[in-house]
């Protein structure tokens, strides 16, 4: 019977020419086993201990390596537990004279694929082996699906990503046709917010959420009349009250979505001219109340709206623009916030330099 089953298990063999090393301190039952894998058709070398089998899985590539337990200078146990981190692909069965349950489960928790007691048969040692290549080939294919659907999602999240992004400039660009902001602005904000989120602490995902979303911050301007929103002069108090509207329109906009962009997105628009100390609009949230999304779009907006061109007025150098903001500081953006900011100038300063405005002359 079991020379029935020997002969099917051989048949089945997917790696007749797998790497076997055999470690055992009895040059005995190296030959044994050596004889038995090379008529099974696989390749097999020998180690008499536990350092000179790392020195051989060092300098060679061994899919399976059959290890006695009990040797000298380092056991099979300590073998085992090098092995793992080096050589994670290199399949293991431990063999002992010592019928030891609790060795057997300690072996196998450390990451053995099976344990044989000794004295042992043909067959027995025959069978272990084809299983653990077995499950060593699945574990490897699993291993390698994960990675390419890991890298096919990963791949596929960046293709949904740049379609978001080129929708949201082509819509937010309507805007710059009515007012002064250029579609460099958007993207600084964007980038700025970035960097901004990314110091703060926020994971990658929100980071790349917040990119997307801060260039549509002024969307409602959408809705405020051009005699108001390209006016050169400064604003009366009745149109800067029509114009302070564009934040409510730009969230009503974006609300009512599921897409956790446009609600982020959203909550920008509405609140990103609010302040620290409740004086900003259009509910005079304070401190902690504004959502952490808008106080970075805040503070960047009102960066790069100082150091570029407006339609009713002509740029600030950078270190006056800093010392109107120091002026305004925690009062309007927080100190925290406002800290943050100050230490990102570089940063800020190298974007400002690759997105530059461009129009048309």
């Amino acid at each position: 019977m079991l020379a029935v089953v020997a002969m099917k298990v051989t048949t089945v063999m997917e790696h007749p020419t797998s790497k076997i090393l055999i470690v055992d301190d009895e040059p005995r039952i190296c030959e044994l086993l050596t004889r038995w894998l090379v008529a099974e058709g696989y390749q097999s070398a020998a180690a008499g201990d536990g350092e000179e089998a790392l020195k051989l899985l060092h300098n060679e590539k061994f899919d399976l390596v059959i290890s006695d337990i009990m040797m000298p200078r380092m056991s099979g146990m300590a073998l085992l537990s090098a092995m793992k981190p080096l050589f994670p692909d290199t399949a293991v069965i431990m063999v002992t004279a010592v019928d030891d349950r609790q060795t057997a489960i300690a072996a196998l928790e450390i990451g053995a694929y099976g344990y044989v007691t000794k004295p042992f048969e043909r067959n027995e040692i025959v069978i272990n082996v084809v299983n653990a290549l077995e499950r060593r080939r699945l574990t490897i294919l699993s291993r390698d699906y994960e990675q390419e659907l890991e890298i096919k999602v990963r791949r596929r999240t960046q293709e949904v990503r740049q379609r978001e992004e080129e929708i949201i400039f082509r819509l937010v660009s309507a805007t710059g046709y009515r007012d002064d902001e250029t579609g460099a602005h958007v993207r600084r904000i964007g980038l700025f917010a970035a960097e901004m989120a990314q110091a703060l602490g926020w994971n990658q995902d929100h980071v790349e959420q917040i990119r997307l979303a801060a260039p549509m911050h002024d969307v409602g301007k959408i809705g405020i009349p051009d005699a108001i929103l390209c006016k050169s002069g400064q604003l009366t108090a009745e149109e800067f009250e029509i114009m302070k509207r564009h934040s409510e329109i730009g969230a009503a906009i974006l609300e009512g979505s599921s897409v956790p962009l446009l609600q982020v997105a959203r909550d920008i628009a509405l609140s990103h001219h609010e302040r620290w100390d409740g004086s900003g609009y259009p509910s005079g949230l304070t401190g902690d109340a504004i959502p952490e999304s808008a106080a970075i779009v805040a503070v960047v907006d009102v960066y790069d709206a100082l150091v570029h061109d407006r339609v009713y007025r002509p740029a600030l150098p950078v270190e006056e623009a800093l010392g109107i903001m120091r002026m305004a500081g925690r009062a309007h953006f927080g100190q925290t916030m406002f800290e943050c900011f100050i230490d990102l100038i570089p940063v800020f300063d190298r974007i400002r330099e690759e997105v530059r405005d461009a129009r048309p002359g």
